[in-house]
Order: structure tokens, then sequence, then C-alpha cells
């Protein structure tokens, strides 16, 4: 998956690749994040947030965790879900350990019976450990805590079992301990300084992306998908004052769902590009000009062709 970096390597270090698993919206994200210390995947309370499978990477004297964050596991409706479905396992089948996210706050229901099925497969045919996490502590009490931790232990074969709140930080790092014990003895994969390989280009259309969910009807966070089409330092500035244009479109399935993005006389398009360039300035670590653009592409979800267009 990567080059080994050089270098001396204390005896007994660990490196290797752990996947974040779970139905959608339990969490992965956010403990992602929380992980790694910086934001490096989008996260949203709506559902299918994730759509790639992003790297972060948590550095230790003693290990170093490569987290996979992976799209929600989900039945699917359409070819994007099934492509998405699709892309967990291919990434199951390359990691060293296995996060399995189960929110406290829900009860234990079909979603995560099938996923843990799923895990248990993997188990007998590659041994792969998995560590089930009780997501979202905070948001429950110790008494339906303790049920959920029950009803996990019943659901499965688990190498541990972690209740964590990644909002709060409680317990994170029993969750990447847990994790990094079960990583291969190997060098590091990548440089202390890097957090994650996700190039940036792919980083600004998440940022816009998750700007445009914030608020939106439940339907529409299926039906967005964000194009950069391209990041153009502007000539002529002063020397020690950069500027980069930024041209990305944002796609929606209906002339309808075109004016919800948009809003009256584009207030709501105004309000994404306030929010996405905030995290966009951050990233490039520059002033930024935002040009966004709406556009319709009819159910592209559906559709073979547009779905490669977009990068799916």
């Amino acid at each position: 998956m990567s080059d080994l970096i050089g270098g001396a390597t204390p005896d007994g270090y660990r490196a290797g690749f752990a996947c974040l698993v779970g139905r959608p919206n339990a969490g992965k994200s956010t403990l992602t994040n929380a992980l790694v210390g910086d934001k490096v995947a989008i996260t949203s309370s709506k559902p299918q947030t994730t759509r790639h499978t992003i790297r972060g990477i948590r550095t230790t004297e003693e290990s170093q965790l490569v987290l996979v964050d992976t799209p929600g596991l989900h039945k699917p409706r359409t070819l994007l879900g099934q492509r998405l479905n699709d892309l967990v396992r291919e990434t199951l089948l390359d990691v060293d350990v296995v996060g399995f996210c189960l929110p406290a706050d829900q009860r234990v229901g079909p979603g995560d019976t099938f996923i843990a099925a799923e895990l248990a497969d993997l188990r007998r045919a590659r041994r792969t450990p998995v560590v089930a996490v009780a997501t979202k502590s905070d948001l429950v009490d110790k008494q339906r805590l303790a049920e959920h931790l029950i009803a996990i232990d019943t659901l499965g074969e688990w190498d541990a079992i972690v209740p964590c709140s990644a909002t709060r930080g409680d317990q994170v790092d029993v969750v990447a301990r847990e994790l990094a014990r079960r990583l291969p003895l190997s060098p590091k994969l990548y440089p202390d300084d890097v957090l994650t390989d996700e190039p940036q280009i792919v980083m600004i259309a998440e940022l816009v992306r998750e700007a445009a969910l914030e608020g939106v009807r439940d339907e529409l966070p299926h039906s967005l998908a964000v194009v950069v089409e391209e990041i153009v330092p502007r000539e002529g500035r002063p020397e020690g004052s950069p500027i980069s244009d930024v041209r990305v479109n944002v796609f929606v399935e209906r002339d309808s769902q075109k004016a919800i993005i948009i809003g009256r006389g584009g207030s709501r398009l105004r309000e994404v590009g306030t929010r996405a360039r905030a995290g966009i300035e951050e990233l490039l670590g520059q002033r930024v000009y935002l040009d966004l653009h709406v556009k319709v592409a009819k159910d592209w979800q559906r559709d073979p062709k547009q779905l490669r267009r977009l990068g799916f």
C-alpha cells in the first residue's frame, strides 16, 4: 500500500492498516478524526456522507495506525449504493484489523447483524481481528450503555469491546491502543508529519459536499456529487499574499434539488460557499476565491456512464 519509510524503528514497533466499518451514520468519520487528532474525513448527521475510503494516520512512539474510513454498509437501492458496498468489501480484504462501530444511541438492529455476519466470515477466512466499538457513548446514560455493550457481546465474537465518545474524547486512546496492538510488527509506513494521503483535490470536493449537506432535506444527500474543475493560482498577486481560484461543480439529480441548493436569491449557495471556503483556506494555507456552480445530472446514481464521470 505504501513504500516503507527509512530510518531506525524501535524493537516491537507496529504499523499497519485498520478499517472502521458500520452501518451509515455510526460515527466512523468522527472517530477517524478523533483518532488522527485532525480533520481528515467529512462528517454529517446525514447517512452515507462518506463515499471514498479516506486514510487518516495516527503515529506514536509505539505504533503507526493507518485508518481507512469507509462508506456505511447498507442495503443498496441504486448502482451507487452497490458500488459503495463493493468498496467496503474490497477494503476489508486489505487491512490488518477492523473496528466495528455500533452507535450507543441506537439499538442493535438488522443492519448491524448483517455486518456482523460479514465480519464473522472475514475472521474465519483471513483471521482478521475485529474490535467492536460502542460509539456515541456520551449520548446515553450508564444503564443504556451497559445494555448496548451486552447486545454487542451477544452479536458475535470480538477481540475487544470498547465504549467511546469521539466528540468528547472519552476512551479514544483505548480504541487506538486496542487497534494498534493487533497490527503486525513493522517499520513506519508514512513520515511522522503525514496525517492523510488523500489528494488535496478530493479533500476540497469533500469540504464543499460537507457544507452543502448542512441543513438540507433527507433525500438530498444521496443526490449530491461534487467535482473540482480547477485550482489556479491567481497571477499578479503580491509576494506573500497568494490567492487561488477554485472552480467547483455541485451536481444534483433534479431541477427541484438545484433550487434547494441555490436557495432564494442564491442565499443558500452563498452560505455553502462561505462555510466551504473557510475549510479550503485552512487546507491550502492561503486565501481562496471559490466559484461554485450547481448543475443537474439526471438520475446520475443509476447511470454507469455518469457515475464514472463523477468519480465512482
